[in-house]
C-alpha cells in the first residue's frame, strides 16, 4: 500500500490533477440517475457496469443506453434541479488545497457536459477546464444524439484529453483520479494512475494538501464508493 506521505508528495508535486467525475467526484453515476429519471434504470445500469468494466468499448455502450433513455433537454433539467448529484465527502476541500497550491484542476468525463458543468461549477473549477459528452437536442426539446467527436465520446478519449492538455500547457506530471476502466486508459498520459476504492484519511496540514491512499496505485477497481476523509 502506498504510504500517506508519498500520495502526499505526488500530489504536492503535480503539475495538474485530472479527475473522473461519476462514482468519482460525486457519489453517483450520471448516467444511471438519468435513466432512473426517465423510468429505464434496470437496462442501464447493467449496460454501465459493462461499460465501466471495459467489456463493451465505451461508445457503443454509450450509444445503446441514450437510445434506451431518449432524454429530452426538460428531463435533463428537471434532474438537475429535483435532484442534483452529490459531491463525495471531501472532494471539496481536496480540490480548494490544490487550487490553492496552483495546481491545475481538470474534470475529464465519460458524462454528460450539463451535469458534469454544474458539478464543476460548485468546485470553482472553471468550465474551460470541463472535458464530457455534449447532448444534442432538436429545436422542441427532444433527444437528438451525442456529439461523437468529442474525444471523452470513445474509449481511449481520457488519454487523448491529457495527451492535449501537455502539449498545450506543457505540463510535466499529471496525477489521474478515477474508477473505472477509462482512467485506466489514460495512463499513459498521465504519469500517476490512483485509484478510488478504499481511501483512508491523512490529516492535512500547511505543508500539503490532503492526500490519497489505495490499496494500490497499480491496480484498479470497479466497485465501491470512494470517500475523500482529512
Amino acid at each position: 500500500m502506498v504510504s500517506h506521505s508519498e500520495l502526499r508528495n505526488l500530489f504536492c508535486s503535480a503539475d495538474a490533477v485530472c479527475f473522473d467525475v461519476d462514482s468519482t467526484v460525486i457519489q453517483e453515476e450520471g448516467i444511471d440517475e438519468l435513466a432512473k429519471f426517465c423510468g429505464v434504470e434496470d437496462a442501464v445500469s447493467e449496460m454501465t457496469r459493462q461499460a465501466m468494466g471495459g467489456a463493451v468499448p465505451f461508445k457503443a455502450a454509450l450509444t445503446q443506453r441514450l437510445a434506451l433513455i431518449q432524454p429530452s433537454r426538460e428531463q435533463v433539467q428537471r434532474l438537475l434541479a429535483e435532484h442534483p448529484p452529490h459531491l463525495t465527502p471531501g472532494i471539496r476541500e481536496l480540490v480548494s488545497r490544490l487550487q490553492e497550491r496552483n495546481v491545475q484542476v481538470f474534470l475529464i468525463s465519460g458524462g454528460f457536459r450539463s451535469i458534469v458543468e454544474h458539478v464543476a461549477s460548485k468546485l470553482n473549477i472553471p468550465s474551460t477546464n470541463v472535458f464530457a459528452n455534449r447532448l444534442k437536442f432538436y429545436f422542441n426539446g427532444e433527444y437528438a444524439g451525442f456529439d461523437e467527436t468529442q474525444p471523452t465520446a470513445e474509449s481511449g478519449g481520457k488519454g487523448k484529453v491529457i495527451k492535449l492538455l501537455k502539449e498545450k500547457f506543457h505540463f510535466k506530471k499529471i496525477v489521474m483520479v478515477g474508477d473505472g476502466a477509462t482512467d485506466m486508459e489514460a495512463c499513459p498520459p498521465a504519469g500517476l494512475r490512483c485509484a478510488v476504492q478504499d481511501l483512508v484519511p491523512w490529516q492535512g496540514t500547511e505543508s500539503g494538501p490532503p492526500a490519497l491512499e489505495a490499496r494500490s496505485l497499480n491496480h484498479w477497481t470497479t466497485e465501491g464508493s470512494p470517500r475523500f476523509y482529512f
